[in-house]
């Protein structure tokens, strides 16, 4: 049976004036506009759609990859705001989505940029938006392990660091002191759990944890320095921001490695830059 709110690999039945008929099990048979038709599709291929309900609450489909399915959250923009049931967003379908004034945690306005769980309303069928997010947070108990990696939604920020959406599911915490620079609210990011607190709270990281972070980092710092002849710029002393972009790691973490490249005497400080020197029996750790 067809989904809606989610892609579905779908069978056409049957070409008729306005489209392909595609067979949605249970739902029926669920249009397919001409404009969307790739070509040379005809009766008994099969289709990868999005099913959703029209401007007349009849399901259709579309070729279309909207931005967000329904159980997902995301950063929208608000297209409009009708003052008589709320706001529509733009989560790149031609028919926008609603986003009614009660599901609204604060007032939004046209411009904006929300973070929204999206939801099929069950009275209704319809695909509406919420800025209610801790109503549809999971409250099962947490599966994660600490330093398993992790995708998270940033969502706002607080004094302690930015508040996340961690896998679609819980909410996490990235404190500014694992930051070299600020982060946007909306912004999609991939890190690790650095730990699981009492009540189901986790805290997060961009970097890899103890041994695992320490090793995986001091290989790359070996590789770069065999690329570049046995010498590279890069310190204790180089700018977060450096670092950042060429090992796509923090300043803490980059300088625990090198402290084990040096306690191992696989490198040697230059100041600046570090040389590798001729020992391969290195093992993080010492």
């Amino acid at each position: 049976m067809a989904t809606i709110g989610k892609r579905n690999t779908l069978s056409v039945i049957r070409e008729a004036p306005p489209g392909l008929y595609l067979d949605g099990g249970e739902q029926g048979e669920i249009l397919l506009p001409g404009r969307y038709i790739p070509r040379g599709i005809g009766p008994g291929d099969r289709l990868d759609v999005f099913i959703y309900l029209d401007s007349e609450d009849r399901l259709v489909a579309t070729t279309e990859t909207p931005f967000v399915t329904v159980g997902e959250f995301a950063h929208l923009r608000v297209i409009s705001v009708n003052r008589q049931i709320g706001a529509f967003l733009d989560w790149g379908l031609a028919k926008d989505l609603l986003l009614p004034f009660r599901e609204q945690e604060t007032p939004v306005r046209e411009g904006q940029r929300v973070i929204a769980y999206v939801y099929l309303d069950q009275k209704t069928n319809r695909i509406v938006a919420t800025t209610r997010l801790h109503r549809h947070l999971n409250r099962q108990p947490i599966t994660f392990r600490e330093g398993q990696p992790v995708k998270f939604l940033i969502i706002d920020s607080t004094p302690l660091g930015y508040n996340a959406i961690v896998e679609n599911a819980h909410r996490g915490l990235l404190y500014h002191d694992n930051l070299h620079a600020p982060l946007e609210t909306g912004q999609p990011l991939e890190g690790f759990v650095r730990t699981i607190r009492s009540g189901g709270k986790i805290d997060l990281s961009l970097d890899a944890s103890g041994y695992k972070r320490v090793a995986s980092l001091t290989e790359q710092i070996i590789q770069a320095l065999e690329r570049q002849g046995g010498r590279l710029e890069f310190d204790d002393e180089s700018s977060p921001e450096a670092i950042r972009e060429a090992f796509g790691t923090s300043k803490k973490a980059f300088k625990q490695a090198l402290g084990a490249l040096y306690k191992a005497r696989r490198i040697r400080f230059e100041n600046p830059g570090i040389q590798l020197l001729d020992n391969t029996s290195f093992s993080p750790g010492g």
